[in-house]
């Protein structure tokens, strides 16, 4: 993978504003042709620093519940029996298969794992530990936490990391 030059990172950025732009803006805008900016956005996205792209949905507003309601998100620590391979990797193929589970991270520190589940509300939450948290291989310690509310969210790098 080549390293990112600041045409390339202007580009990510202007892509993480406005996804829909057109390859004849995009190219405007960082001042390259248009046959050059769409090589570029193909290298990116061989190189896998841009892996898809996707609608952002505001919660409660698009309803992820039957009624249009505000899903509950709530915060998963896992904690396992065994740190083997061959418990993380069971672990890792099971949690993967779970629909509600929308983030898994491996995480350092108190817990093995860290969750995001989007609940319908606390029934539902109680629904998806029953039928699916409980099951998963190799778990020894279930914490939940319900968020109250979103207080900031980013879709963008952080403006010191560079993948170069």
């Amino acid at each position: 993978m080549r390293p990112l030059d600041d045409t390339d990172r202007r580009m990510v950025r202007l892509l993480q504003e406005s996804g829909r732009i057109t390859n004849a803006k995009l190219a405007k805008a960082v001042g390259l042709s248009p046959s050059a900016c769409l090589r570029r956005l193909h290298l990116l996205e061989h190189d896998g620093i841009i892996r898809g792209y996707t609608a952002v949905i505001e919660e409660g507003d698009g309803g992820n519940g039957t009624d249009g309601a505000r899903a509950t998100t709530v915060m998963v620590e896992i904690v396992l029996e065994k740190q083997t391979a061959d418990s993380m990797n069971r672990f890792e193929t099971q949690v993967r298969r779970c629909a509600d589970v929308r983030e898994c991270y491996l995480m350092s520190g108190t817990c093995d794992y860290l969750l995001r589940i989007e609940a319908r509300d606390a029934a539902d939450y109680e629904r998806i530990h029953r039928e699916q948290l409980a099951r998963l291989p190799g778990v020894a310690r279930i914490k939940s936490s319900f968020t109250l509310r979103c207080v900031t969210r980013a879709n963008a790098w952080p403006p010191k990391i560079d993948r170069a």
